[in-house]
């Protein structure tokens, strides 16, 4: 990878920089050998698709463009480092993350290629694509009906993304969702995506355009400013139901003395937190342990700390919980399956 000049920058000189300054390219880096991984998935599937990739400011598949929009970061390890540094994390920081997203949005350029959402048998297995796509979405932990692949029960956001997962399982080689999804609703949804993808084989997408949107390139914003949004968004998100309830129990106060970890607490806790929901609620294990794997990041992320005893903080931790099972629609319970 050749040297740049901004990599030796600090993080305060970087982020005044715009994107169009970078210069980024794809080029000889790890998303695109990976991509061209996913190209022969495809074409051992017989699919004749080789989706296009450019670099953006994250990663989407456009409405109308049967291409994958790549986040800017994953192109160079310094731009990685500042990712984990504003936001914590690096979506696709590593080869098999970016293979999980990657197939996703490969699923989305299919689906944008062919035209799949306006089959009637493509609505009646997913639902209308034409819903309102949702700011947030109310996931049911436990539902059979849909796969789990990139996390947060994310298939249950929006049809269109219940395709792109579903996809994705199918796509990933020596894929064993059979055996996972035995007796799921989900596995007739796996078993459509491969009918469909039995009669791509050998046909040409009537959609094939190589437009590239948002692309780095003509992008004058500063990497400043992008950040400023992003954790703006992530803000927002953090003032949800699930930080409320996990702030009445637990404290971000700099206490006198140093407290236990709040999800130190919930790790060394689960297996009895998991034994009260299940016992009191009426939830399954798996919902329960879904739940309390969700808290565990979350008090991670707003650093909390234990208020009062352990023996209180147990109790309190019981009561939040359950509130969280009950923000979720608990309608359909299996009897598995981490």
């Amino acid at each position: 990878m050749p040297a740049r000049p901004w990599t030796k920058l600090g993080d305060a000189e970087l982020l005044k920089l715009r994107f169009c300054d970078l210069k980024l390219s794809l080029d000889r880096t790890l998303p695109q050998r990976n991509l061209r991984r996913v190209h022969r998935e495809l074409a051992r599937r017989g699919i004749d698709f080789k989706p296009h990739a450019w670099l953006a400011e994250e990663w989407f598949s456009p409405d109308g463009t049967p291409g994958i929009a790549i986040p800017f970061y994953l192109a160079h390890p310094r731009l990685q480092r500042l990712e984990r540094r504003m936001v914590r994390q690096v979506e696709g920081g590593n080869r098999n993350w970016m293979m999980r997203i990657l197939r996703h949005e490969a699923g989305h350029a299919i689906d944008t290629a062919w035209r799949l959402r306006r089959r009637g048998s493509w609505r009646r297995m997913f639902g209308p694509a034409s819903l309102p796509y949702p700011d947030r979405y109310r996931a049911r932990p436990g539902s059979r009906r849909y796969v789990h692949h990139l996390g947060e029960w994310y298939a249950q956001a929006h049809p269109t993304e219940d395709f792109a997962e579903t996809f994705a399982v199918w796509l990933k080689p020596n894929s064993d969702w059979r055996r996972s999804y035995e007796d799921w609703p989900a596995r007739q949804k796996l078993e459509f995506v491969g009918r469909l993808m039995e009669e791509l084989r050998g046909t040409r997408p009537p959609v094939r355009n190589q437009r590239k949107v948002e692309q780095l390139s003509g992008n004058r914003r500063t990497l400043a400013e992008h950040y400023a949004e992003k954790l703006t968004r992530r803000a927002t998100w953090r003032r949800g139901a699930t930080d409320e309830l996990l702030a009445q129990v637990f404290t971000t106060r700099a206490p006198r003395r140093v407290r236990p970890d709040a999800a130190a607490f919930l790790r060394a806790q689960r297996s009895r937190l998991v034994t009260a929901l299940v016992r009191d609620c009426g939830a399954t294990r798996y919902s329960a342990w879904q739940v309390i794997r969700i808290a565990i990041a979350r008090c991670g992320e707003l650093e909390l700390q234990l208020r009062g005893s352990q023996r209180q903080a147990l109790q309190h931790a019981r009561w939040a919980l359950a509130r969280m099972l009950r923000n979720y629609d608990m309608g359909e319970s299996p009897q598995l399956h981490l």
